[in-house]
């Protein structure tokens, strides 16, 4: 099968499309034929082959195929896998490492995807998992209910289009940071006020946010003290080391003002219940644009200009294949 990988070893490593094994499942697992898939700066942060340091014993060999979500139909399931059948169409992706999902066929736990939002096509469904479930539980983690000040830091961007409109859904009064360009998009998605970051220094003024979502990890609870509420909540995605040295600077500093950093969870649930966002008309995928599997590296390098509105798609199979 066709899949896109790193082609050389070393940090942004040369990407290209090459002849590989079909993935073989675990009895837990699926093997679904993808129809698209998509671009998040997950995926170039990681672009190294790290398969090659690491024994085969490990299973991250398989990972060296790039890309995290999928949508696509199953071709095969495995015996201990419930609640799905060959040919249903899904939508999903893990957070083992990667999915391998830039690939005409990829294997997947079942515990992991949920059946494709029937009023999406292929290409729209694969720009939700990773982003949607960021933005659904970095919500979920601030507890963010009717009546909340939100403000979302990066709102025009993949999870932060997710995050606007789920926050509106949840009855949360949403503040939107981002661009002059993308000032309308971001009011489209429900925003009841939107900051141009190129305008004005939002960090130097006051205010009171029961909660801020950072999605770009450019700020921090000290840059967005004056605008939290004493007792509100910073979220960040996040997991890394320096986020978790970051988290106890921000205890000693401020025991009252909360900082919370999400490490996303894959999980079906979740992804039902974005699926009845979706299909009830409530969210939306923002796409910013899209390439077919031969240009992958074209699609890295709009992700790391940093100017994406919304989600870049990787097409695997024609979009009339829908």
């Amino acid at each position: 099968m066709k899949a896109a990988a790193t082609l050389s070893f070393g940090l942004n490593s040369a990407l290209g499309v090459k002849e590989v094994e079909r993935p073989r499942i675990r009895p837990d697992e699926v093997l679904v034929e993808v129809h698209a898939s998509s671009v998040n700066p997950k995926d170039w942060k990681m672009n190294v082959p790290v398969y090659s340091l690491t024994p085969k014993f490990l299973g991250i060999a398989k990972k060296q195929i790039l890309g995290d979500d999928l949508a696509g139909t199953i071709t095969e399931k495995g015996d201990k896998v419930t609640g799905f059948e060959v040919g249903d169409k899904v939508y999903g992706m893990s957070m083992k490492f990667r999915t391998g999902a830039c690939a005409e066929y990829a294997a997947i736990s079942h515990q992991c995807i949920a059946p494709k939002p029937k009023n999406m096509s292929y290409s729209e469904a694969a720009g939700v998992p990773l982003a949607g479930l960021t933005a659904l539980q970095c919500l979920r983690s601030a507890k963010v209910g009717a009546g909340d000040k939100v403000l979302v830091i990066g709102a025009s961007g993949g999870v932060g289009t997710y995050t606007v409109q789920i926050a509106k859904i949840l009855g949360a009064q949403v503040t939107a940071v981002c661009s002059g360009r993308n000032l309308e998009l971001v009011k489209s998605l429900g925003a009841d006020d939107v900051i141009d970051y190129t305008q004005e220094n939002y960090t130097q003024q006051e205010n009171n946010f029961d909660v801020i979502i950072d999605v770009t990890a450019y700020e921090t609870l000290f840059s967005c003290s004056s605008l939290l509420k004493p007792d509100g909540v910073f979220v960040t995605p996040g997991g890394n080391l320096i986020t978790g040295l970051y988290l106890v600077a921000a205890a000693i500093v401020n025991r009252k003002k909360k900082v919370k950093a999400l490490l996303v969870s894959a999980n079906t649930h979740d992804l039902e219940i974005l699926k009845g966002y979706i299909e009830s008309g409530k969210v939306r995928s923002v796409i910013d644009s899209e390439f077919p599997l031969a240009e992958i590296e074209k699609s890295y390098e709009r992700s790391k200009s940093g100017r994406a509105s919304g989600k870049i798609i990787i097409n695997i199979k024609p979009k009339d294949s829908d």
